[in-house]
């Protein structure tokens, strides 16, 4: 491969995808457009890990938090509500 760098266009992939894939497979690649970064080629197991360590947060309602949490969570509002009444 005479392009070091893991760097390619998008005409290189479409004349060379076979040595593209067998360099992606080693190390991720990046696929550039008009000279801008557009695309990565990575290997299954470079995304599986990548997926796993993705923001692991999850969007949760009143009724699935934690009754102390909620506790805390209604004093706080609570609160706040008495401050904004004694402040109008």
């Amino acid at each position: 491969m005479p392009r070091t760098g893991g760097s390619y266009s998008t005409s290189d992939l479409s004349r060379k995808s076979g040595d593209i894939i067998a360099e992606a497979l080693r190390h991720p690649v990046t696929i550039t457009q008009r000279n801008k970064p557009r695309l990565v080629l990575l290997n299954i197991d470079d995304y599986e890990r990548l997926m796993r360590q993705s923001d692991g947060r999850s969007v949760g309602t009143l009724e699935t938090m934690p009754h102390g949490l909620l506790d805390e969570f209604e004093a706080a509002v609570d609160a706040y509500a008495e401050t904004d009444e004694t402040s109008r």
